[in-house]
């Protein structure tokens, strides 16, 4: 096994492969699951080994985990990530970050970052991963990977750990545009709402947060496009702003995830990594009626954004504000990216819809993807559409 690969795995891997069914639609397709998924026998560490000392092996596999088996998947490892999935760095100071092999030196992203990593090496076909706040995300823009962050409850969750119930979804990444396909029909619960793509509305707030070459590179794309889309309008999406937004989400976030492990923390005291310290210890300090406040404030932005994502029309954004920041750079610079990035992947957190990005192209070497937004049960037109335009993916800058 390659450094690169290895560092994309926990160091209580898997002793050997789990084998699926024989047959079935991802028979023979070999698959690494993130380190919150139950699998039998084996502990979910969520990157943290003082959590990981105090859990007892699963006795069931998370839903998840067993309907990828039942449907012929191999699955081959479990992969690193950020402790509690608090972070969009992909950073894990017990394990070590995982590689991005696309743009060797700079981070991988998170909290997905070890399945993100596995899946740019290509050490499996498909990695499962969880998306919050942008953990699927961000790692497939930075990797150069086709992800998907699914309809809030779409993906049976349960047998996972959780961070903020009100955000948290299930996704995937792959480097093929056809397998990333495959794993719809397999994971998808609950109604699909059908309907032919007749609007795009480019989110000109969101174009606006991102680095000016990551904005042209995105344009360019856009009109190189025409022919698989529908002619463009504009929109600003929040009218007061996407930090209004992103503090809703921040404030949710923090009173959801110390309501699952603030107990913990506060017994234990378990070591924690640069960063992830300071955002428990800033979520101890939120209310209940903070978290209240701000609910209303995502029922706000949720109907509106939800008005604008009717079946039928996507919305077009950057998947992150700028290419992956480098892995030896302060953690005030990781922090300032992650306040960027929230202003954007906020939008789907708080509105519950799907988002799916693809690899549309390298700036200065390093991979950027474009980002659709879809109605609420449009994952599979998000699946479709990101094999139609997979012809225009690798264009460079």
């Amino acid at each position: 096994m390659s450094v690169r690969i290895r560092s994309a795995v926990v160091p209580h891997d898997l002793k050997a492969p789990i084998s699926g069914a024989a047959d079935g639609p991802l028979a023979g397709l070999s698959v690494v699951i993130k380190d919150m998924f139950d699998i039998t026998g084996e502990r979910a560490g969520g990157g943290n080994p003082d959590w990981l000392k105090a859990q007892p092996p699963a006795t069931r596999n998370a839903v998840v985990v067993q309907k990828l088996l039942d449907a012929g998947a191999i699955i081959t490892g479990k992969t690193v990530c950020d402790e509690f999935f608090y972070s969009l760095a992909g950073v894990n100071a017990h394990y070590g970050t995982p590689v991005n092999p696309r743009a060797p030196g700079r981070l991988p992203g998170g909290s997905s970052s070890g399945s993100a990593s596995a899946a740019a090496s290509s050490a499996c076909d498909f990695a499962i991963g969880s998306d919050t706040g942008g953990s699927v995300r961000i790692p497939s823009s930075f990797c150069g990977l086709y992800g998907i962050r699914t309809t809030h409850g779409r993906v049976d969750i349960a047998g996972a750990m959780g961070m903020a119930h009100s955000f948290d979804a299930v996704g995937w990444f792959a480097n093929a545009p056809g397998i990333f396909r495959k794993i719809g029909p397999v994971l998808l619960d609950g109604p699909s709402t059908a309907a032919d793509i007749g609007k795009l509305m480019v989110l000109d707030d969101a174009f606006a947060e991102a680095d000016a070459e990551v904005a042209a590179l995105m344009k360019d794309a856009l009109a190189a496009m025409t022919a698989e889309l529908p002619s463009p309008s504009h929109q600003r999406i929040a009218p007061d702003g996407l930090d209004t937004w992103r503090e809703a989400f921040r404030v949710i976030q923090s009173r959801e995830i110390w309501s699952v492990y603030g107990d913990f923390v506060t017994r234990v005291k378990p070591h924690f990594g640069p960063g992830v310290a300071e955002r428990f210890a800033a979520a101890a300090t939120v209310t209940e009626e903070m978290a209240a406040q701000a609910r209303v404030m995502q029922e706000r932005a949720r109907d509106r954004i939800r008005a604008i994502a009717r079946p039928g029309t996507l919305l077009v954004l950057p998947t992150s504000p700028a290419i992956a920041p480098l892995a030896d750079a302060s953690n005030a610079v990781h922090e300032s990216f992650r306040i960027r990035a929230m202003r954007m992947t906020c939008i789907a957190g708080l509105s519950g819809l799907p988002q799916v990005s693809i690899p549309i192209g390298t700036i200065d070497g390093c991979p950027i993807g474009l980002s659709f937004i879809g109605w609420a049960g449009g994952d599979e037109a998000l699946l479709d559409l990101a094999v139609r335009l997979s012809r225009y993916c690798g264009m460079t800058a």
